[in-house]
């Protein structure tokens, strides 16, 4: 991709949250936020491994058609 080199005008974009909390959240902030969403995945990925375990071992022991 060829970026402009700043003789074009840029397009307008709306601010979101996301890129709001990005530029002015402390550092401290952002930390502490990407720990909880990182937490949360973990979490929701242990989740998932356990279900399909679960699942594995239901389909091991289901007599063969």
């Amino acid at each position: 991709m060829i970026w402009p080199l700043g003789n074009e005008r840029s397009r307008s974009v709306t601010e979101t949250a996301f890129s709001k909390f990005i530029r002015e959240a402390s550092s401290e902030e952002k930390k502490r936020v990407y720990a909880e969403v990182l937490q949360k995945a973990t979490d929701s990925q242990v989740r998932l491994i356990e279900e399909a375990k679960q699942e594995r071992a239901r389909a091991a022991a289901e007599p063969e058609a």
